[in-house]
């Protein structure tokens, strides 16, 4: 397991280090200039939008825009979060913090692009829901029934297999560590309980993650603001060991080996794979949301983005970086270093609290996960026995995952969203100029319909039985 584990490390290190990193920042940065800074320019309007969009349901009992907002939030907002965080910066400095905010600022427009073409290619579905996503943009943006294929099995790996294995993981070994509960038994819960809400398929998962994603994400915040209280003269201190560390400055006044190519690496892959952006698994969420325009839903997955990393993610550097639990280059246990960090500051009352989310925050993810990977075996096939055995295999992963090594299973994760990524991020950049006419549109008339028929801004025609002149039946704004 050492062996496998350093080699999938050797190709992550140039995967990530050359190729994924130019590719994911150049998307992002192509995308930020061509919408003209659409993040900074409509971040109020994100608020707006996503006030209204609890109503966006049709009357078959779709699934509402901010519904979709949610199963992407819960898959986003994770334990890539907490022990994501931590694991970047026990191996890549404090300073990967900076490369994460780079990543989530870079990728909010990538998430809008991603999201909005989701929604144009979208499908109805049998089960009164739409379908879509980038397998299905692949297929009808690009003609590439193949492409979206690949695709699909890609993300079906890593988000039916690896992601789950993560989140176990975590949950597994912080419970372990603070209550003594046996890993075993720990996987057995946390598999039932994921049963329960798989079996119940897309829906199911939409209405769970509709209270749960927005609630979690409040009351960590929560906590890290008291941590910030506490340690409120190590706020300064903070932000200038991030900026120090992300430019080599901390590490080499230190004697430590790495510098800003560690803070890079660690601070990208940690980023990507907590924020998702470009990565196309969020589009999945989003294609499912009834919504009057595509760009309403861009913008609602974009500010995803800013509230999974730029909020949650710097709310747990905060509680790691001011509590001084963590030293630069100290080895400590990085699945339990968040949750030891806020007991050093707070006291032990905050440990159930904090093992508490810990769990949910899992658990939000590993049913936002398997939403992902039923959209994409949808698009493969509509047998039910499929579907049935991809329920059986993303529980025996949960299981498998709580069992594994931890460095293993970050190992393995890294790996597998490559693949997913790279064909991702081709494709959108092939189809940006769908999202960018879409964009164009809304900002002629952002109360209006999007309709596809004669628009004059999008690139060709588009043939869709949905954006009709008609609009989305039931869709509110």
């Amino acid at each position: 397991m050492d062996a496998l584990t350093a080699w999938l490390s050797s190709i992550n290190d140039w995967i990530y280090g050359w190729f994924l990193i130019s590719l994911l920042v150049g998307a992002g940065s192509y995308f930020t200039i061509r919408s003209r800074g659409l993040q900074f320019r409509h971040f109020g309007r994100m608020f707006g939008v996503l006030k209204g969009s609890r109503r966006s349901a049709d009357h078959d009992g779709g699934i509402s825009a901010f519904q979709a907002f949610a199963v992407g939030l819960a898959a986003r907002v994770g334990t890539g979060n907490i022990a994501g965080v931590a694991v970047a910066i026990t191996t890549g400095g404090a300073g990967s913090i900076f490369w994460m905010w780079l990543v989530a600022i870079i990728g909010m427009a990538t998430a809008f692009i991603e999201a909005v073409l989701a929604q144009i290619f979208k499908m109805p579905w049998r089960d009164g829901t739409f379908r879509g996503g980038p397998a299905f943009y692949i297929w009808r943006g690009l003609k590439s029934w193949k492409w979206g294929a690949a695709f699909a099995v890609a993300l079906l790996f890593t988000y039916g297999i690896a992601f789950e294995m993560v989140q176990a993981n975590t949950v597994a070994v912080t419970v372990e560590q603070y209550y003594s509960v046996p890993i075993w038994l720990t996987a057995l819960i946390i598999t039932a309980f994921a049963a329960v809400a798989i079996f119940g398929g897309v829906r199911s998962v939409a209405k769970v993650t509709e209270w749960m994603a927005p609630g979690m994400a409040v009351l960590y915040v929560a906590i890290s603001l008291l941590v910030l209280a506490v340690n409120y003269d190590q706020i300064g201190t903070v932000f200038s060991t991030i900026f120090a560390s992300a430019f080599g400055f901390q590490q080499a006044a230190s004697g430590i080996t790495g510098g800003i190519i560690a803070a890079l690496l660690n601070g990208v892959k940690r980023g990507l794979y907590s924020n998702e952006a470009g990565m196309g698994s969020a589009p999945n969420a989003a294609s499912t949301a009834t919504t009057i325009h595509p760009v309403r839903q861009g913008l609602i997955q974009s500010f995803g983005v800013f509230v999974d990393t730029v909020v949650v993610c710097t709310a747990t550097a905060f509680i790691i970086l001011s509590s001084g639990v963590y030293q630069e280059g100290q080895e400590v246990e990085s699945s339990t270093l968040t949750a030891a960090s806020a007991v050093n500051s707070l006291g032990s009352w905050v440990l159930p609290i904090m093992v508490a989310l810990i769990v949910v925050f899992a658990f939000s993810t590993i049913i936002g996960n398997y939403a992902y990977a039923e959209v994409n075996l949808d698009y493969l096939t509509a047998n039910k026995t499929a579907l049935f055995v991809l329920k059986i295999i993303t529980l025996g992963s949960i299981f498998v995952g709580a069992l594994a090594e931890i460095k293993f299973v970050w190992t393995f994760a890294d790996t597998s969203m490559f693949f997913m990524t790279a064909i991702n991020l081709v494709a959108i950049l092939l189809l940006g100029k769908w999202a960018f006419g879409a964009l164009k549109d809304f900002e002629a008339n952002p109360e209006g319909h999007f309709v596809a028929k004669d628009n004059p801004y999008l690139p060709g025609k588009l043939e869709s039985e949905i954006w009709t002149e008609e609009g989305v039946a039931g869709a509110s704004k």
